[in-house]
């Protein structure tokens, strides 16, 4: 069972999917803490409500002094919009996810709804998420899971959102499963050398 730090910034939408998930079974990991880099989010007051310990810290070295006070196996970016750059023992056990299909629409500047524009104005005719390692360039480490949705003609912004963050609630769970059952370095190792 991996032992979790979940990083996030807003809302708490993966958040809650987490905790459903673990409840039912369907994710064999748990939450040890929840931090974020915004005061005052409503995730963090879905976190305290579920009971998982909180924390607010701006950026990556006072987030790095709490999660030392913790057991982490991963780091898992949930909504975090900021560039995480993880103590040296957690270098290779950062997870994020992204609202597309990672290597389109990716990298610096591109998130949530300047995505799904760029795949609007694109006239994509699939969209997804990826769910990857975490490395100190947005959206570049190794791949775990992909999604893809089909988009029709007149899907809008709000549409393809909506899609994609439905395939993002069964992602994430499967990719975190998948990395306790088979490792951190499975991952890292089948692709090219990092």
């Amino acid at each position: 069972m991996l032992k979790l730090a979940v990083l996030i910034s807003g809302s708490g939408r993966t958040l809650d999917n987490f905790h459903e998930r673990i409840n039912t079974g369907a994710l064999n990991c748990s939450i040890q803490v929840v931090v974020s880099n915004v005061d005052g989010v409503l995730g963090l007051d879905k976190a305290r409500k579920y009971g998982y310990p909180t924390f607010v810290a701006r950026g990556s070295e006072a987030t790095n002094a709490i999660l030392q006070d913790y057991d982490i196996d991963i780091v898992c970016l949930a909504g975090y919009l900021k560039l995480y750059q993880p103590p040296e023992p957690l270098k290779r056990s950062v997870i994020n996810i992204h609202p597309a299909l990672i290597p389109m629409f990716c990298g610096d500047g591109f998130y949530g709804n300047i995505v799904h524009r760029s795949v609007k104005e694109r006239g994509c005719m699939v969209s997804g998420c990826t769910v990857h390692f975490a490395d100190e360039i947005y959206d570049n480490g190794p791949i775990i899971v992909q999604k893809c949705v089909s988009l029709e003609f007149d899907d809008d912004i709000k549409t393809i959102a909506a899609k994609v963050f439905a395939a993002e609630c069964e992602a994430y769970p499967q990719a975190l499963n998948l990395v306790d059952a088979k490792g951190v370095d499975f991952f890292w190792d089948r692709v090219r050398a990092r």
